[in-house]
């Protein structure tokens, strides 16, 4: 096994390849003798790496978020926070091709943010994909809208008034119909309001010390909210009231929580820390009584999500580590150890179309990998198989009928002659001659 000081070495070498140099990284690490961990590691950056280093031109990754177009191409939007006088704030636009699994080499559109309008803090994207709010780090939120092609997009932005100076936000999100949108303050302050429309349907200046979490409900019926003293609150949307309090005991703390998303099981799931411990909790929302738990990940989370068709569920660790589950029976599908190496992953998210997601973290940028769980029908396929199914029935009933006796025929006298089994396909030609045996008649 290496040596701390011959890996602190090596991920400095790494650092300083540039991404389109990183997939040969791999192939360099197998040739060092006995660097299988190292190698590993490597290989488990199948993954687009966006120079969060001190030699990088540009800010270090603070968000990040997927963009699923109505053409059904996927993107990828990136903020960046300022380095300098030299280095603005920025939001980039990339595609996503899913073949390598990787994001273009350079952005298809960028955005600089002015110096009075701080740093990107997070990003939602509306379901529809045409548009997404920023939360910046003086204190607004600002919409952006996105035009034109991939060969050609453009980014427009436009002031929100209800969303200006309402200070810091720890985190922005849109319902699953994309009806409602939410902002949790830094300062406990909660906000439900109608899109677009931008109604206020909830205002409360004192929802908790500190909002850390939130998500809305499949039907976007709730919305459950943590906070950083450790409890967690749900809310119906269509009023603004609240109507429960998530039950824990004196020593845990509920920090992360995700609704389900499959349609089936009504359940929200909360990343529970209890002492040095990181337990994943289930509720089920129609009491809101938990009704079991279970350890997915070593270290604390950091970042919880689920995929758009709630069959998995994934937990990013402050250490850099990433687990998926299949929900159904919670059980790991995909483990990455140290993909964001010793730093806290700040954003976790299931790419709309596949079986990718996209972290980010400060020290390490944006990444993508591609997770190791079985891969899932394809429509075409599925009607392959009924297709296939249902010529096997088609066969197997015409010789069924072809072997069997007509029901309606009577039976059959002793001397008379059995139905051949089966009938030729091609007839004699002389049989036709056969049958005319009256020969022309002259009219």
């Amino acid at each position: 096994m290496l040596s701390f000081s011959s890996l602190t070495f090596l991920f400095k070498i790494c650092r300083r390849i540039q991404f389109s140099d990183l997939r040969r990284a791999p192939f360099v690490a197998l040739q060092l003798e006995k660097r299988s961990e190292l190698a590993i590691w490597v290989s488990n950056f199948r993954t687009l790496s966006m120079g969060n280093d001190a030699g990088s031109p540009q800010g270090p990754v603070t968000c990040g978020s997927w963009i699923r177009r109505p053409e059904n191409l996927n993107l990828v939007v990136l903020g960046r926070s300022r380095r300098g006088s030299s280095c603005p704030s920025l939001l980039e636009i990339f595609s996503f091709d899913p073949k390598t699994t990787s994001l273009s080499t350079s952005p298809l559109t960028t955005y600089v943010l002015e110096a009075e309008e701080g740093d990107p803090v997070a990003i939602t994207v509306h379901p529809s994909g045409d548009d997404f709010v920023c939360a910046l780090s003086n204190g607004s939120c600002k919409l952006f809208e996105l035009y034109g092609r991939e060969t050609n997009m453009k980014l427009l932005a436009k002031e929100l008034a209800p969303l200006q100076g309402i200070g810091p936000q720890k985190c922005i999100s849109f319902s699953v119909d994309g009806s409602k949108f939410a902002a949790g303050g830094m300062d406990g302050h909660l906000r439900i309001m109608e899109w677009p429309s931008m109604r206020v349907i909830l205002d409360e200046p004192r929802a908790h010390n500190s909002v850390q979490d939130m998500d809305f409900s499949l039907d976007s019926e709730f919305l459950a909210s943590t906070s950083t003293d450790g409890s967690a609150r749900i809310w119906k949307t269509e009023d603004g009231v609240p109507l429960n309090t998530l039950s824990r005991n004196s020593d845990e703390k509920i920090e992360l929580c995700r609704f389900s998303k499959d349609g089936t099981k009504p359940f929200l799931f909360c990343s529970v820390q209890k002492g040095d411990t990181s337990v994943t909790a289930v509720y089920d929302i129609s009491t809101w009584n938990k009704i079991g738990h279970k350890r997915l990940i070593r270290k604390s989370a950091s970042v919880m999500s689920i995929s758009n068709d709630g069959k998995y569920l994934s937990l990013g660790s402050k250490d850099g580590d990433i687990c998926v589950v299949e929900v159904k029976k919670m059980q790991i599908y995909h483990y990455s150890k140290r993909l964001h190496l010793g730093t806290n992953i700040a954003s976790l998210e299931f790419c709309p179309g596949e079986r990718v997601v996209l972290t980010t973290s400060v020290e390490w940028g944006a990444l993508v990998t591609k997770l190791t769980v079985p891969k899932d029908w394809k429509e075409w396929q599925i009607y392959l198989v009924l297709l296939g199914l249902f010529l096997a029935s088609a066969v197997a009933f015409y010789i069924f009928f072809e072997n069997s006796d007509s029901f309606w025929n009577f039976p059959m006298g002793k001397d008379q002659p059995a139905r051949p089994r089966f009938k030729p396909v091609l007839k004699d030609p002389q049989s036709y001659d056969d049958q005319n045996i009256w020969g022309p008649v002259d009219m």
